[in-house]
Order: structure tokens, then C-alpha cells, then sequence
């Protein structure tokens, strides 16, 4: 194993060495002390003997396991959980959380969820958008292992590589490589607090995409445990595997322990943007507009466009109003000149441009204002909490003028809505479809993420906004991509149907097709063959095959 590597262990390598005895004294105060607490709840006992027992470290109880009556509970569970829907009473709630201390400790967990036969859930970053990670309506009981104490980064400069483990965030990874280098970069999330390990799973794009790829397209290596509790790595894994995991969606193959990700170059300096248009300054044309040039406009520029409803000039009215927020890998003068060959529409002058590092333009493009010291990024905490409802769609074809009217007409009707549109092209569309699972490549003009927020607990708040969200999106059906009507995976919508008591493989395809086109059938195969027990399962996880003739290779469906 590399030297980097190596820094990864230096959690579990601390301390390792100790007297039998004392190891064996420690394990069984602390079995104890569990059986104390939980003896109305057996299978937890069970489950903490086992985890106990199968660890090399003894595991202090009380900085760990955190059953529904432990006061940290609620605090543990709440703390990364991103979509306040899933944190209402009604919601089925975890009967234990795990924070592992050391790779072992998730193996360990793996062995005795498989031996037990708990349903377990895995959370790094907390922000499935329908909250897998940390809760189940598909099975009773269920466990949640928490990944956030497992956060080391190692970042080789000279190799142009990091490590990171799962637990850490896109900030945390951002800043390392910031504080090494002030000309590399990771081309991942927007989004500073999302938890690196389930990110790269479904893709991660961001602001370097169109230059670079995707953060899945450049991860060169990563340790996972399977569902024999093996710790693997790229060449003890195999390449199907190592494909899968790759933009195959979180939680279907393995927990995720670190990845090993490829840094890129990017110039000391770079420009930052944001130009605001409502419909009274001619926002419906100019967008009209960009979305004729987004996927052909030089790879070095990143123009992305927020869509929300604000408040008129005239007072009791509202208007639209579409911000295109860019970044751009280089200076002013030539996103200048960039512009005005093919953007002159904006109208974007010099004042508009500011000048800043990579790592500035990584809080500029998260919201952070003016000034904020980058450390703000090790916090790992999100700006970004609500109740919520999200969907997304790719384009293919220019939505006309009067498409683009029918969809500010439904924006004006719903309380807090937020549309954002990202460009595509550039590497995007030079990367095969099948290169990774994820298949959204040549063509895509665009993705389309919808949100509905609100702000309170209601039912009947929850029944409107849902309601609203699923009207535009059958509106915007006949903009979208067909056959399938694409959909990001880290975009996660429930809408698109969900397995049940083991749903079988063809019911699956309804959302299995819309995330992973044609990859959706290779998946199956790596998901049959790499855990046909169906350990790793959730509400849309990839389902295994009922019966695979081996010598062949071929479904076989009766």
C-alpha cells in the first residue's frame, strides 16, 4: 500500500498496541454496561457484543453507540440531516447510530448487520435529498452507521493525488488541497458541506465539471467494505466493482471508506461573476439565449442560472428573476473576451468580474459573503436546511420562449420555489456514456434542478408544496429528455418509485432507466454478482437479479 495510504490508518494504528488482558477487561466492562442499558432491546445487545467482539480496538461505549434514550441522540442524528421532512416525529426513527472510530469498526458493523440480519443505513454527509441515510420505511428496525469521525485527508502534491476518508467534507477536501497547493483543485460539489463518500457515488459536479469532468470521473483508487466485511482496494476489488461505485448511487455495493481522487491544475487566479436579470430587463430572451450557447461556450467558463420569484418594483407584485453565476478558470480580460464573442447578451462589463483564488471562488459560489476566511470550510456545516422537495431533468433542446413563459407562470404561483440550471458540454460531452454509470454525456445541454422549500411541519404545508413540484414537473415533460426522462441519482426522488419487500429487478427499471440508462443493466450484474444476499439495500438501491445464467452472462427471465 502507498505511503498515502498509510496516513489514512493512523486512527486505527494509534493506540493499538496493548495487553490482551487489558483489551479483554475493557470489551467486557463495556458489554456490560451495554446489557445494563439496552436489556429490553436484545438484538442491540446482540448487535453491540458482536461489533464489540469482531473490533480490534475495544470501543468506548458512550462516545459511539446512541440509542433513542441517550440525550446526544436527537443532536447526532440531526446533525448532517439535511431535509427537515425526514426528521418529523412521524418518521420512522433509527434504534441505534454507530459512529465508527476506524475502518475496522465499519467492518465490523457490516459482519454483524449480516449476522444479525439488521437493516442498516450508512451516512457521511446527510444529504440524501430523501433522506436514505438515515431513515427507513422499508424495514423495522434499522441502524444507522455514521461515517463522520472517520475524516482523514491526505493530499501528495507531488502525485497529484489525496486521500480522503468518507466522513470528510467537499470544504474539508477543498481547503487541504488549498493549503498545499494554490494552483490544484478537485473538481467535485458546489455544496462545501457534503460528505465526500456519498457525493463521488452519484457523480459530483461542480463549477470544473465542463473543464475537467466530474469529481466520479476522477477518482483513481478507493477502499470499501463489501458484504463479507473485506476491507478492498482497486485491484482487490476488480474493475466491475470499481466501476459501480463510481456514480452507481450510494449504498448499493458497499460502504465507501475513502476514495482516492485525481487533483487538476487551475490558475492562481480565476473570475467570479453574478449578473441578475427579471423579466422587465428581457430575462426570458437572454436565457433563450444561453441556452443556445452554454454547452459550446469555452470549457474554462462555468455559467450556471438560478431561477426564483422576488418582489416587483410595484408594490404587492412579483416578477422573476434569473442570476447567472459563473466562474471562470483564468482572468478578467479573457472572460471578457470569451463573453463577447459568444454571450454578449448579458452584458457583462469588467466591474462585473472580481479576481480571486480557487479557494475564494469555492465560498463565493456556496453563498459565503464577502470576505469569509476559508476555515470556515472545516466547520462542515450547511447553509442550506428546510423542508423540501426536489426533482431534476436534463435538456436536450432548447426550451422555446414560450415554454420558458408557461414555467415563469407556475414559478409566480408557489411560495419559495428555486430552480437552478447547470451547463453541460465541454469534457462532459467528451466523456463515454458508459465510462462510468453515470450516463448524462454528449447532447446534454443541461440539467435542471426544481426545488420547493417551506418552513414549518405542517401536513398540509407538505401536501401543497409536494403537489406544486410534481404539477411543474409533468409540465416540463415535454422539454425534457425522452426515453428515458433522465434524472440525476444524487437528486434523489422517491416519485420515480421505490422497492418494496424486494421489489423485483423489472419494477426497478422505472427509476433504475431515468438514472443510469443503458448502465442500469450492467449494474444489476455487479450488484448480483458482488452482493446477492441484498445486504446493501434501501428504497432505491440497485436490486440483484433473480437468476443469471453464468456461463453466458444473460438475465434469465421466467
Amino acid at each position: 500500500m502507498k505511503h498515502t495510504t498509510k496516513k489514512l490508518h493512523h486512527i486505527s494504528e494509534k493506540n493499538s498496541i496493548m495487553g490482551s488482558s487489558t483489551s479483554l477487561f475493557l470489551t467486557l466492562n463495556t458489554i456490560l454496561l451495554f446489557s445494563s442499558l439496552v436489556a429490553s432491546q436484545p438484538i442491540l445487545e446482540k448487535l453491540y457484543q458482536c461489533i464489540s467482539l469482531n473490533s480490534d480496538l475495544s470501543i468506548p461505549f458512550s462516545t459511539a453507540f446512541f440509542a433513542p434514550d441517550n440525550a446526544s441522540f436527537n443532536s447526532i442524528l440531526q446533525s448532517s440531516a439535511q431535509n427537515l421532512r425526514y426528521l418529523l416525529p412521524s418518521v420512522p426513527k433509527p434504534q441505534l447510530i454507530f459512529t465508527p472510530l476506524t475502518e475496522n469498526h465499519v467492518q465490523a458493523a457490516v459482519i454483524c448487520a449480516k449476522e444479525l440480519d439488521i437493516q442498516f443505513r450508512v451516512r457521511s454527509g446527510g444529504h440524501d435529498y430523501e433522506g436514505l441515510s438515515y431513515m427507513s420505511e422499508m424495514e423495522q428496525p434499522f441502524i444507522v452507521v455514521d461515517l463522520s469521525k472517520l475524516r482523514s485527508i491526505a493530499v501528495d502534491i507531488q502525485d497529484n493525488s489525496a486521500w480522503v476518508q468518507a466522513g470528510a467534507t467537499n470544504g474539508e477536501l477543498y481547503y487541504r488541497i488549498s493549503q498545499k497547493s494554490k494552483t490544484h483543485a478537485f473538481p467535485a460539489g458546489l455544496c462545501p458541506s457534503l460528505g465526500i463518500g456519498g457525493h463521488i457515488t452519484g457523480g459530483a459536479y461542480g463549477t470544473l465539471m465542463r473543464k475537467y469532468g466530474l469529481g466520479a470521473d476522477n477518482v483513481i483508487d478507493a477502499r470499501i467494505v463489501d458484504a463479507s466485511g473485506r476491507i478492498l482496494e482497486r485491484d482487490s476489488m476488480g474493475e466491475d466493482l470499481f466501476w459501480a461505485i463510481r456514480g452507481g448511487g450510494g449504498a448499493s455495493f458497499g460502504v465507501i471508506l475513502a476514495w482516492k481522487v485525481r487533483l487538476v491544475p487551475v490558475p492562481a487566479t480565476v473570475t467570479v461573476f453574478t449578473i441578475p436579470k427579471t423579466l422587465e430587463q428581457n430575462a426570458t430572451k437572454i436565457l433563450y439565449k444561453w441556452q443556445l450557447v452554454a454547452e459550446n461556450i469555452d470549457e474554462d467558463l462555468f455559467i450556471r442560472v438560478i431561477i426564483q420569484a422576488i418582489d416587483a418594483a410595484k408594490k404587492g407584485e412579483r416578477t422573476i428573476q434569473t442570476a447567472y453565476n459563473a466562474m471562470f478558470i483564468g482572468r478578467t480580460e479573457r472572460l471578457l473576451q470569451v463573453m463577447d464573442e459568444s454571450f454578449p447578451e448579458l452584458g457583462l462589463t469588467r466591474k462585473d468580474c472580481t479576481e480571486m483564488s480557487w479557494i475564494q471562488s469555492v465560498l463565493y459560489i456556496a453563498g459565503y459573503p464577502k470576505n469569509t476566511p476559508p476555515e470556515v470550510l472545516l466547520q462542515g456545516k450547511s447553509l442550506f436546511k428546510n423542508y423540501f422537495k426536489a426533482k431534476s431533468d436534463f435538456i436536450r433542446e432548447p426550451i422555446p420562449e414560450t415554454g420558458l413563459e408557461g414555467l415563469w407562470k407556475r414559478i409566480l404561483e408557489e411560495d419559495s420555489p428555486l430552480i437552478i440550471w447547470n451547463p453541460y458540454g465541454g469534457m462532459m460531452s467528451k466523456i463515454s456514456e458508459s465510462e462510468i454509470p453515470f450516463p448524462h454525456r454528449k447532447g446534454v445541454l443541461f440539467m435542471i434542478q426544481y426545488l420547493t422549500l417551506w418552513n414549518d411541519e405542517k401536513p398540509e404545508s407538505e401536501a401543497k408544496h409536494m403537489d406544486w413540484i410534481r404539477m411543474l414537473y409533468n409540465y416540463m415533460a415535454s422539454y425534457a429528455s425522452m426515453f428515458p426522462r433522465e434524472a440525476y441519482v444524487n437528486y434523489r426522488d422517491l416519485d420515480l418509485g421505490v422497492n418494496k419487500n424486494c421489489t423485483s429487478f423489472i419494477t426497478s427499471i422505472s427509476w433504475g432507466s431515468k438514472y443510469f440508462k443503458n448502465n442500469f443493466i450492467r449494474l444489476l450484474k455487479v450488484k448480483t454478482k458482488v452482493d446477492p444476499d441484498n445486504l446493501f439495500r434501501h428504497e432505491q438501491s440497485i436490486p440483484t437479479l433473480p437468476l443469471m445464467n453464468q456461463r453466458t452472462g444473460k438475465i434469465m427471465i421466467h
